[in-house]
């Protein structure tokens, strides 16, 4: 009897024993597939932050300010676009000082295919590009949440709120890919210059004529194809 007893205590606390392993194994496994999905939710923040970190701040403020400018000149009020003009160019030239360029030549930028050049499109020769802007494209059918959160994220970057972006980007995934407007940061200052002055002589027309030209002076891009050429400008 006393053996039994004692059998069936040793078996009760062998019992107590693996249960505990059990419910101590249980509680790492799930602790690993929270940090594993933490990490995972990390990973995602980090490409967002990846792709914009390439972006020019002063270069996304003066090309809100360009917009700004050009929907004013569109309602022929050229004397509010005048410090519209002239913070872009205080941007533009803070960019420039704060060395937020590279070098390449145009030939070797290879434009996204979602953003064609104009037909009149040339940059001769190696020029200062500027990363003013970015895009983000969806790579696979999205469902209708997410399709919305892109839309927002658009808007977000053109309005120069990258961090924004990056965070409501949290929700898509890997399904997307990133494309970044590039500008010829001297013939940029120059289209916006002539702008400034039109506008002071009262001729909005022509001011927003251009400015049409500096937009369009743009080249998208992928993140790729930034990221080499900056390395190759870096060495």
């Amino acid at each position: 009897m006393q053996f039994t007893t004692l059998s069936r205590g040793l078996t009760l606390s062998a019992l107590g024993v693996s249960l505990l392993a059990g419910s101590a194994f249980a509680a790492d496994a799930t602790a690993a597939q929270d940090h594993k999905s933490l990490h995972k939710e990390h990973a995602e923040e980090r490409k967002e932050h990846r792709a914009f970190h390439h972006l020019s701040d002063h270069g996304q403020k003066a090309m809100v300010k360009i917009v700004d400018a050009q929907h004013l000149l569109a309602a022929g009020q050229d004397e509010k676009a005048i410090p519209a003009l002239n913070a872009a160019l205080s941007h533009l030239d803070l960019a420039a000082k704060a060395r937020e360029q590279f070098t390449a030549a145009e030939a070797d930028l290879h434009p996204a295919p979602q953003h064609p050049l104009p037909k009149n499109h040339t940059v001769a020769g190696p020029t200062d590009w500027i990363p003013v802007g970015g895009e983000v494209i969806a790579t696979t059918e999205l469902e209708p949440a997410k399709k919305s959160a892109i839309a927002t994220a658009n808007a977000q970057l053109k309005a120069g709120q990258t961090d924004q972006a990056a965070q409501t980007l949290q929700i898509v995934g890997q399904d997307i890919d990133f494309v970044i407007a590039l500008a010829p940061l001297s013939q940029l200052q120059g289209y916006v210059n002539r702008a400034l002055i039109f506008a002071q002589g009262h001729h909005p027309e022509a001011a927003a004529v251009a400015l049409n030209d500096a937009i369009d002076s743009l080249v998208f891009v992928s993140e790729t194809v930034v990221t080499e050429a900056t390395t190759a400008t870096q060495k």
